[in-house]
C-alpha cells in the first residue's frame, strides 16, 4: 500500500515517531512506540496479527486537520 505522511510529532526531531500516514486505500496507518504488556492486556478482541502503539492526541488532531484540509479542496 502506498502511504502519504499526514502528520509527524513536532517534538520527535528529524526521525522517529509518532507519525500518521494515509494509505491509498483511505485507511490510516499509525507509527508509534508499542504499548507495554499490561496496557496491551487491557485491549478487547485483539485478533492475531494486530498490535497497538502509543500516540498523543495532538498528533491525531494534527493528522485529522491535515486530512480534512487536503480532502475539503473539492475532492
Amino acid at each position: 500500500m502506498k502511504l502519504t505522511k499526514l502528520y509527524k510529532d513536532q517534538g520527535s526531531g528529524g526521525n522517529g515517531c509518532p507519525t500518521v500516514y494515509l494509505g491509498e486505500t483511505g485507511e490510516l496507518v499509525v507509527q508509534g512506540s508499542l504499548v507495554d504488556g499490561d496496557t496491551f492486556a487491557e485491549l478487547e478482541n485483539v485478533l492475531p496479527g494486530e498490535g497497538a502503539v502509543r500516540i498523543s492526541a495532538d498528533v491525531v488532531a494534527g493528522a485529522m486537520e491535515r486530512y480534512h484540509s487536503q480532502h475539503s479542496e473539492g475532492r
